[in-house]
């Protein structure tokens, strides 16, 4: 049919983005499935000429897509709780930020749906907008529910993240000695361009040595795994090394080498390596 896709995508549980893809899939080849529907007599060939039910589709596709993003952006392997608590806060914001778009009827923050509201010129997108605030809004009470505390906004972490924001000792819970110690951290300008150029875990270890105590601190609210990404990669990881084939190699060296991001001196290894002389 000239179609951009030459197939649909099948949704799978163990691949957590499928579902997200295989409805911007179906979306994109909504007129193909629809002829196809009609010619196999299918009675779901009715919905793709339900102007309604394609649009509750086009949003599905659109906020799968956000959700997406929101996963994908919590994945790596230097995620933190901190960072991960501050992504979570920021997409229920989101949430209320679009359920007061909705309220005006605007469904502009959702382009799939904008875009064919516009090329199909809407008569009901009020009852589609209503439909949409009930769902944004039982996800975002759902999402509240699951992490009450994201909200409260506590901020006595926040010099971990930047010891150098203005006012950061104000909002801390640390001991008055610590806080000293913590406005002189803050007043060094060589400390401060330093931590601009490495992570935020790398620079609470450089000044480990002169701020052993804030130091401490930092590194044990950073170390706690924020997710189960390194598990699940480690996983993976062993199901490609260690196959029916090779079930009984032992994988502890080279588990080690496929997850981590070190680099091996290869020149050294092959260094101390004998080579093959001839005969």
């Amino acid at each position: 049919m000239g179609s951009e896709h030459q197939h649909l995508l099948l949704h799978t549980e163990v691949r957590w983005l499928s579902r997200g893809k295989i409805l911007n899939r179906l979306f994109e080849l909504r007129q193909e499935v629809h002829m196809f529907l009609l010619e196999q007599k299918s009675a779901f060939s009715s919905l793709f000429e339900n102007q309604d039910w394609v649009c509750r589709l086009a949003y599905l596709v659109d906020i799968f897509d956000k959700l997406n993003d929101l996963n994908l952006s919590m994945q790596g392997f230097r995620t933190d709780e901190l960072s991960l608590n501050s992504k979570m806060c920021a997409f229920i914001k989101k949430l209320e930020f679009w359920i007061k778009k909705v309220q005006r009827n605007s469904v502009s923050v959702f382009p799939t749906l904008d875009k064919f509201a516009d090329d199909s010129e809407i008569d009901n997108l009020n009852t589609i907008c209503d439909c949409i605030r009930e769902h944004l809004t039982k996800l975002r009470d759902e999402l509240v529910s699951y992490f009450p505390s994201i909200m409260n906004q506590d901020r006595t972490q926040d010099w971990i993240q930047n010891p150098f924001v203005e006012d950061v000792t104000s909002s801390s819970c640390l001991s008055d000695k610590l806080t000293e110690n913590l406005i002189e951290l803050a007043s060094d300008r060589a400390l401060k361009l330093k931590f601009q150029n490495v992570t935020v875990s790398q620079f609470w270890l450089e000044v480990k040595g002169e701020y052993k105590e804030l130091s401490e601190i930092a590194m044990s609210a950073l170390l706690p795994f924020g997710s189960t990404y390194l598990c699940e990669v480690s996983f993976s990881a062993m199901s490609l090394i260690k196959t029916k084939h090779r079930n009984r190699l032992s994988v502890q060296n080279d588990l080690i080498i496929a997850v981590s991001d070190i680099e091996p001196r290869f020149d050294n290894i092959l260094a101390k390596k004998q080579p093959q002389v001839s005969h």
